[in-house]
């Protein structure tokens, strides 16, 4: 399997397989994040989804989150649910 740098992790680990956004956007998700990664942060979103009961056809809804992406990618301060504890590694 393919290798990338992770941002997320700083290390080497398995890549994605497909740019999981369209465009530009996940061409360059997939080039710096690793599948652990996405799979991390899909978890995540769906929590968010859930717990805010966010309608993804709302424009601002769709653009909150891809804000919070950008935050839980980077390991900076993102949106956590209530009562959310990380997973140990």
């Amino acid at each position: 399997m393919a290798k990338v740098f992770c941002k997320k992790f700083q290390e080497e680990l398995d890549a994605m397989t497909f740019p999981p956004l369209p465009g530009e956007k996940g061409d360059e998700l997939m080039q710096n994040y690793s599948q652990a990664a996405w799979n991390e942060w899909i978890k995540l979103q769906t929590m968010l989804i859930n717990e805010r009961h966010l309608d993804l056809s709302d424009k601002e809804n769709r653009k909150w989150l891809s804000e919070q992406m950008a935050l839980f990618l980077e390991n900076k301060d993102y949106e956590k649910p209530a009562g959310f504890i990380p997973p140990e590694d």
